[in-house]
């Protein structure tokens, strides 16, 4: 259908290009642009189909992801990228190089190169897909498809609520009235972040435009499978003007540092006389994330009460939204990511229509509130 979100499959192996052409074909809102081998015909035939996103291998012959991505950026392709790749989990510094080329996010296939077991990651897949792809198709000015509210018969399977925002769905709710303050707003020592899909794009853009001098240290849960962080905190690292690492048990939390949340472990601060430190559980998942947002969140409103300030951003459904609200309550300040520069208002939506978000603030300017609001310590 015309108001579908186009996809070009990249993959050199026809079978994989089957696979994933027959999981596009079967999502409301998805279909299939074209299809291609390797880097080389990708680039022929993206003037023809134009597509809206493209779902890319790493490992092909003649032109491979990275060197696809290389040239991309060199044309001035703005198509984003989705990386679907076995290399993805055993070179976790390949994949934080396509992100830092421009590739948006990424899935890993479940077993190997050719891998049959791609149904066990195919909600994962469409959910960056519609995400990224109805971003880049609005931004054009092109009309979405928004998917049926059920399944009643042979329709292609539904993957979203129009309530993620994906598909231009209701206005955004009037938010509740604030929750009630145990004390004024103190001056702020430490700076929160909770994100997930749309993540590696939009702290890259922070990153890269927060103050040299910050005072405050940061502490991030990203959504992201173990694994990953490690090196998605070294690439960070190359373009903030703040030390970033990947949190470790124990961690003195310093000034001029940022610690990213392991995959698959929670992440806690604990304020002490002699400083403050992280603290990784493997406690259950909360809102079915390891680490949450929401556990962050609540520990940080715990041990620093109104010295915090806690920042929602782009990401599907509502972790960290009812803990953003406990910094609130304790008195310390609350920012989210606006609808128009999330790539998921899912998140950010949902804390803001609780009351729990402060200030609504686009992509661009949240490295610039977050200096601000963190030295000024109030909005």
């Amino acid at each position: 259908m015309a108001d579908e979100i186009s996809v070009l499959i990249v993959d050199d192996s026809a079978l994989m290009r089957n696979l994933i052409g027959k999981i596009v074909e079967v999502t409301a809102g998805l279909c299939v642009a074209e299809k291609a081998m390797n880097g080389v015909f990708a680039l022929q035939k993206i003037p023809r189909v134009n597509p809206d996103v493209i779902c890319l291998d790493l490992e092909m012959p003649e032109m491979n992801g990275i060197e696809f991505l290389k040239e991309r950026k060199k044309q001035g392709i703005d198509i984003p990228v989705i990386i679907l790749s076995s290399i993805a989990e055993k070179g976790a510094a390949i994949t934080m190089e396509a992100l830092s080329l421009g590739a948006c996010d990424f899935v890993t296939k479940p077993s190997g190169s050719v891998s049959t077991d791609i149904h066990t990651v195919a909600d994962q897949l469409t959910h960056l897909l519609i995400a990224y792809g109805g971003q880049y198709r609005r931004a054009k000015g092109r009309k979405i498809i928004a998917p049926p509210p059920e399944k009643t018969g042979n329709e292609k399977k539904p993957l979203f609520s129009t309530t993620f925002g994906l598909f231009g769905g209701p206005a955004v709710s009037e938010p509740a009235p604030p929750p009630q303050t145990v004390r004024k707003p103190g001056a702020v020592e430490l700076i929160t972040i909770g994100i997930s899909t749309g993540g590696p794009d939009a702290l890259r853009v922070v990153f890269s435009g927060l103050d040299a001098g910050l005072k405050q240290p940061i502490v991030v849960v990203q959504h992201m499978p173990a694994g990953f962080t490690l090196e998605f905190a070294r690439s960070l690292d190359r373009i903030c003007p703040l030390s970033v690492k990947e949190g470790e048990e124990g961690d003195i939390i310093k000034t001029g540092w940022a610690y990213i949340a392991p995959g698959n472990k929670h992440v806690e601060v604990e304020r002490k006389t002699t400083g403050s430190i992280l603290h990784l559980s493997d406690d259950p998942p909360v809102n079915g994330h390891r680490p949450s947002a929401d556990v962050l969140f609540a520990s940080a409103a715990m041990a620093f009460t109104n010295h915090v300030l806690g920042v929602i951003m782009t990401g599907m459904g509502r972790d960290g939204a009812q803990q953003l609200g406990t910094i609130y309550k304790e008195g310390g300040l609350t920012l989210g990511q606006d609808e128009k520069t999330a790539v998921v208002y899912g998140m950010p939506r949902v804390a803001y229509e609780l009351g729990h978000v402060m200030e609504q603030v686009p992509l661009e300017r949240m490295s610039k509130r977050i200096c601000e609001v963190a030295s000024a310590g109030h909005l």
